[in-house]
């Protein structure tokens, strides 16, 4: 009977352990589903999140190629209302002239080296300078030659005549001088 007694008790202990496992397995399979519901919910919430990210991007990227597209479309505003009277100045001067009412030289001469002046200011001020080589040695960054002159006055490659002048706005040159440089005497 012992023995029958130990066979039921591995039997009963077999089965204890199956319906422990089946539990086991069982409450495995509920916590998998209210995790997976965890993370479906999870998903969906990272989702909607990413979902709004893209689109408050969208509307950062919008809102800065608006900004950037109004900045370079009024960039010389300010370089406008600078010229604006110079160029109210030489209208002046054309309806004074047309209408008879200036008819000295000197007056007219006067007044367009203030309205020159004026225009010389406007452009010092947004950083236009102008390039002199004149007497100094050719420079094929600042300059462009038109033509060697023979000279024995001047050592070669001297700047001896600026045709048209050249400028520089800030550090960069915008536009070459024409120049005429010395070669030596044949």
């Amino acid at each position: 009977m012992s023995k029958k007694h130990n066979s039921k008790t591995k039997e009963d202990k077999i089965s204890n352990d199956e319906r422990e496992n089946e539990t086991e397995e069982e409450i495995s399979e509920e916590q998998e589903e209210l995790n997976g519901d965890d993370k479906d919910a999870e998903i969906a919430r990272l989702k909607d999140t990413l979902l709004r990210k893209m689109a408050e991007f969208e509307n950062y990227k919008r809102r800065t190629d608006s900004e950037i597209s109004n900045y370079i479309k009024y960039a010389s505003e300010s370089l406008i209302k600078d010229l604006i009277p110079v160029y109210d100045d030489l209208g002046r001067s054309i309806d004074s002239i047309n209408k008879g009412e200036t008819k000295d030289f000197e007056t007219l001469k006067t007044g367009i080296v203030l309205i020159y002046d004026k225009f010389k200011s406007v452009l010092e001020k947004e950083g236009l300078k102008e390039i002199d080589s004149l007497g100094k040695e050719f420079d094929v960054d600042l300059s462009s030659a038109l033509m060697q002159v023979p000279s024995k006055d001047v050592k070669p490659n001297t700047v001896l005549e600026v045709i048209e002048k050249g400028y520089k706005l800030k550090d960069k040159v915008v536009k070459h001088e024409k120049v005429l440089v010395s070669s030596e005497p044949n």
